[in-house]
Formats: C-alpha cells, structure tokens, sequence
C-alpha cells in the first residue's frame, strides 16, 4: 500500500545507515520531506543527491545526538527550515558484545547504555517537547530489539540496554498519548546489512530482515493508518 504523507516533515537519525537510509527512501516514497540526521555530513549528501537532490524537500543535518543543547540547535534548524516536526524515526543505536556480568566490564555497558538507552532518551525527549509546545499531533518510533525481550550470555549490557530502551519507549507513550502524540517500537531480529552478512558469511540472508521493510513499518506507523497505535513494540522477525 502506498501512503500519501505530501506536507509532513519526518525527522530520521542514524538516516545515511543502513536500516535509516531504508527508512528514509520509504517516506521518500510517500512525498513527505524529510530532515536527515547523522554524523557523516558527507554520506548524506550522497543519500540526497541519490534521492534526486531535492534540497527543499531532503535536509542533511549532521549533529552530536548524545548532546543535548546540539539536539536542540538540531531541531530549531529543522523547524527554520521545513517549518516544524510532525514524526520522528530514531535508528541510531549499537551492538557489542561483552564478557560475562560477573567479569564488571563497565565500557561494553556505559557504551551500549550511551548508544541505546541515553541517546534515546535525549533525542526522543527532545522531539517530544517541540511537538508539544507547538501542539502538533504526530508520532515518534524507535529502533528496538527483540534480544530486549530477554537476556544472553555476553550480550547482557547490550540485551538490558534494549530493555531500558523500551520501557522509555512505553513510557513515552503514556505520557504523550492525551496530546495526539503516539509513541512505538520496532524490533527487527538480524538485518540484511553489508556488517551482518560479513560476520555470518554461512547464514540464509534471505530470512533476515530487510531494510526497506522496517522502513515500511516506519511509514505504516506514522500515517493515519497507524493512527490507533501507541505503545506497541512492532516485533520484526522476518522469515526466521
């Protein structure tokens, strides 16, 4: 199904990645525009011109997503240049593996938490706020992760800071829910990415999951369609 969403601004992190240049060329479909943010000024520029090179309709916008006063610069170039914000998409987040809990390796944890958890935090807070003071009905959906569901052996920071992750994502949705502001998770198993396909040469990639898929969801879940849909944790698990 193809959704109209001409007029809408959707703002998307992590957008020149793997899974966020998925999620960027479905709304590109759907003649929104779009504010993409990453660290790689440059890789953005490539993703705009391959989208055409609309430079109205497609801002790259690179900026430090763990700083809080940069998140809030971020937004105010946003809204000088498209207006305001109507949904958020944030694919920013990590994987590492760690040792055991009992080994006390606190720089897998702080890095996993910093990346899936605090990032989180700021950025969708952040966008939160902007739509509430400017009384905007729309939506912000989050890259979770089915390992959040439960824990694994040297996967525990990486596994608790996806459930962190998600209890800020069911959080939110409480919150925002009496202001027209939906708030949902989408947890993929593995992605079809260049990384995922290095480190497990010998798997069926075509069971995993495909980066225009989650952008598929991401584009379902901000139209009218997913009107009726707050606090959901979207699990995505592909043919596995």
């Amino acid at each position: 199904m193809t959704y109209d969403m001409t007029g809408k601004v959707i703002a998307v992190t992590g957008a020149s990645g793997n899974i966020g240049s998925g999620v960027v060329k479905a709304f590109a479909e759907t003649g929104a525009r779009i504010a993409l943010i990453d660290r790689d000024a440059g890789k953005l520029s490539r993703l705009i011109t391959e989208l055409g090179g609309d430079t109205d309709k497609y801002k790259g916008l690179p900026a430090d997503l763990g700083d809080p006063e940069a998140v809030d610069t971020l937004i105010n170039h946003i809204i000088d240049h498209f207006g305001g914000v109507d949904h958020l998409v944030h694919t920013v987040g990590g994987f590492a593996m760690g040792d055991n809990v009992h080994d006390v390796n606190l720089d897998t944890f702080d890095l996993m938490m910093n990346l899936n958890v605090r990032i989180t935090y700021i950025v969708a807070g952040k966008f939160a706020a902007q739509m509430l003071n400017t009384l905007t009905p729309g939506s912000i959906s989050l890259i979770l992760a089915r390992a959040g569901e439960s824990g694994a052996k040297g996967k525990s920071a990486y596994t608790a800071s996806k459930a962190a992750a998600t209890r800020v994502m069911e959080s939110m949705a409480q919150e925002l829910k009496a202001h027209n502001i939906r708030v949902n998770g989408m947890s993929p198993t593995t992605v079809d990415t260049p990384p995922n396909r290095e480190s497990m040469p010998d798997a069926d990639f075509d069971k995993w999951v495909k980066p225009a898929e989650i952008g598929d969801l991401a584009v379902f879940l901000a139209s009218d369609a997913g009107s009726a849909i707050t606090g959901a944790n979207v699990v995505i698990a592909g043919r596995t």
